[in-house]
């Protein structure tokens, strides 16, 4: 898809009937705002169900298998995600500088949280920045800055000594990072596979868990109380945690039991944490294993396990943008929304086929 009126911001009006809220309105864009004043001279460019645009909340627009991308890459992966909706994306670590995607009207708007942060030898090359126990704390202080309000610890990896999947960091490194992290206004997130990891980042008060497939009963009521959210990209672990378990067999047989073992139990684990209350968003983790452009595929994937359509289409649009205190469709707010023929919360293949996308008030044909 390529912008058309590329020169100028409408004005524009869209009608049908807005959500979450259900009610049916006439909107119009008028340099790239949303006002619910009718503009004289506009042109409708679209009529039927109007979400806020579409989020990503695990994505990584910058990062490939080997690392960081060049600007024509990453280019290619914001356009593949802003052509299926994806007007926002929470960017959970790259090791690429993709500020310059700021000045685009024509690509998705990025929040970032930085670079991973791991320990040396612990995580994949060339995408974190590897520090020692000691000095985590002040790595998160530095990353909060680099970011816009969040921060991503890798929480657990394989430990090739062990043989097995084991913790990063001493609890107590934890919690000081965490403290760190909102001492400077952000919050902080974390990947986590196993059990141990992820009840020692409650414990240390992280804002957000990703992945998340250690969960149990006492996990996701802890999680549920403290309404701490998670993004399972559980379309990563549908796809991968097999072939991961199959490749470090013959080397990490516990290991590979570990991830078959969380692999089978994952979807009904969400399904659980989704039932005791636990806010989940939708997040695909694209960039390395999983190709951009799979919003759909994760939404298709979340509602499989047994979360309700309505709830997950939510979770990757306006209540994902409450979360990151990003704007909706409400009166003056940046005219970032998406047009479906019939309504989204019905029927996946309504959500994969939108009939308008509008970014920064510009239409996306």
């Amino acid at each position: 898809m390529t912008p058309v009126n590329d020169a100028v911001h409408g004005p524009f009006h869209v009608s049908g009937v807005r959500l979450p809220e259900g009610e049916h309105v006439d909107l119009w864009i008028r340099e790239g705002l949303v006002t619910y004043s009718p503009v004289p001279g506009a042109t409708t460019i679209g009529t039927g169900w109007i979400a806020p645009g579409l989020v990503d909340m695990h994505c990584h627009i910058g990062l490939a298998s080997h690392g960081a991308t060049d600007r024509a890459a990453t280019e290619a992966q914001a356009v593949l995600d802003r052509d299926t909706g994806v007007l926002l994306a929470r960017d959970c670590g790259v090791p690429a500088d993709t500020r310059w995607i700021d000045e685009r009207d024509d690509l998705p708007r990025i929040v970032r949280a930085g670079r991973h942060i791991a320990r040396p030898r612990r995580y994949i090359r060339d995408v974190s920045v590897d520090v020692e126990p000691s000095e985590l704390a002040d790595a998160v202080s530095f990353q909060s800055i680099q970011g816009d309000g969040w921060v991503k610890i890798v929480g657990d990896w394989i430990d090739r000594e062990v043989g097995d999947m084991t913790p990063l960091w001493p609890a107590d490194e934890l919690k000081e990072a965490v403290a760190a992290a909102h001492a400077g206004g952000a919050r902080v997130t974390t990947h986590v596979f196993g059990r141990q990891a992820l009840a020692e980042s409650l414990q240390a008060g992280f804002d957000c868990i990703e992945h998340g497939t250690g969960l149990d009963d006492e996990l996701t009521a802890l999680m549920a109380s403290m309404q701490v959210a998670l993004v399972p990209t559980l379309l990563n672990v549908v796809e991968n945690f097999p072939g991961i378990a199959d490749s470090g067999e013959a080397k990490f047989p516990a290991y590979a039991a570990q991830m078959r073992s969380l692999f089978r139990a994952a979807p009904a684990r969400i399904a659980a944490a989704y039932e005791a209350g636990v806010p989940i968003f939708v997040g695909t983790d694209a960039g390395g294993v999983i190709a951009h452009g799979r919003i759909v595929d994760e939404i298709a994937t979340l509602h499989r396990a047994g979360l309700p359509l309505e709830y997950v289409l939510g979770g990757a649009s306006w209540r994902a943008r409450s979360y990151l205190g990003r704007p909706g469709l409400d009166e003056g707010d940046p005219a970032d929304l998406v047009v479906f023929a019939a309504d989204p919360r019905r029927e996946l293949a309504t959500i994969a086929a939108p009939v308008r996308i509008v970014l920064r008030g510009r239409v996306i044909a």
